[in-house]
């Protein structure tokens, strides 16, 4: 296997840990794998001037956009705080563009996502970022599929992760693609970090979209959702609930959550279950029922179309209590 050629796109306000996250991460794996199969990995910017992050730190570019010709095998864009709010720059832009015909695989870190839409890189893909910023980058890029639950999505060629350090869990995810799970494990461990994020662990928390007036109907009824999970919430037991008609509820939640009613009952469900299975050794059963899924299998259907992961291994790799016993679930 040759070397690992990775291109890490950088410019002014980068975030710095979207840069050195990654980096490490793939600067650590070469100590376990043999000379020809080692990352080589490069900074890209607008030309080779100096570049200062966000937390004020000074990066410099190996090489710039005219030079870094290629061919990678890897190329992705670091995010920053202002990426989502300013101009495309074209010289990026039009060296992303290219990117697609002349690279294996490529992608995002954080906000990075805003630079590849703005390539039009994004049209039609499953793509996450930072949930913060989720629904900026939706309504920037209609075409694209957001996921804002996952810590990192793939889609064909095109990689994608949510904020900061999440850019650590892609590329613990390449190094297993390209050299296996006991070196990726092997990387995880000298960085002292969770090597079984496997884009499962959802960045979402349905506690995150409260609206701003605690004592609105809208907020009631998430506080009743939650409080009542276990229950069946249809439209218009919810109506009903608040006293409101079901048309106007939908409009009105739409518009202080950014969500319909029915994806905030599936976020809160999946939110209270991955509690569970983190914390307690519940059988899987219980916590369907207790949730409101109804059964395991149809828990275990939502987990894996939603995180990508079936409960089972979610409690696996993020349980922080003794398991249950065999058979327990």
């Amino acid at each position: 296997m040759p070397a690992v050629k990775v291109a890490l796109v950088i410019h002014r306000g980068v975030q710095a840990l979207d840069v050195a996250g990654p980096v490490d991460v793939f600067a650590e794996a070469n100590a376990f794998v043999a000379e020809g199969e080692r990352y080589e990995t490069l900074l890209v910017g607008p030309d080779r001037s100096p570049l200062r992050a966000s937390n004020s730190m000074q990066l410099v570019p190996d090489l710039g956009f005219d030079e870094a010709s290629g061919p990678y095998d890897l190329v992705l864009v670091a995010g920053g705080p202002s990426l989502p709010y300013a101009d495309p720059d074209p010289a990026m832009v039009a060296w992303l563009r290219s990117v697609p015909s002349r690279t294996a695989i490529y992608g995002s870190i954080c906000t990075g996502a805003f630079a590849l839409g703005h390539a039009g890189l994004l049209d039609g893909r499953r793509v996450t970022t930072h949930w913060q910023i989720a629904a900026r980058l939706a309504a920037c890029f209609p075409a694209a599929q957001v996921e804002p639950d996952r810590i990192y999505v793939s889609d064909g060629a095109l990689i994608t992760s949510a904020g900061v350090t999440a850019g650590i869990d892609l590329a613990l995810a390449l190094v297993r693609e390209h050299h296996g799970a006991a070196i990726a494990v092997a990387v995880a461990k000298r960085l002292v970090v969770l090597a079984q994020r496997q884009g499962g662990q959802s960045q979402f928390s349905a506690y995150l979209s409260a609206p701003a007036d605690p004592q609105s109907p809208i907020a009631r009824m998430q506080t009743w959702i939650m409080e009542n999970i276990g229950r069946r919430h249809t439209l218009q037991s919810l109506s009903d609930m608040v006293g409101m008609s079901t048309r106007n509820l939908a409009r009105q939640f739409v518009r202080e959550t950014g969500i319909t009613p029915h994806e905030y009952v599936e976020r809160a469900r999946i939110d209270a279950a991955r509690m569970l299975l983190e914390g307690t050794p519940l059988p899987l059963k219980t916590i369907a029922i207790d949730c409101g899924f109804g059964s395991a299998d149809r828990m275990r259907l939502v987990f894996v179309d939603r995180l990508g992961v079936t409960p089972a291994q979610y409690r696996s790799s993020f349980q922080h209590v003794p398991a249950p016993a065999v058979g327990a679930s």
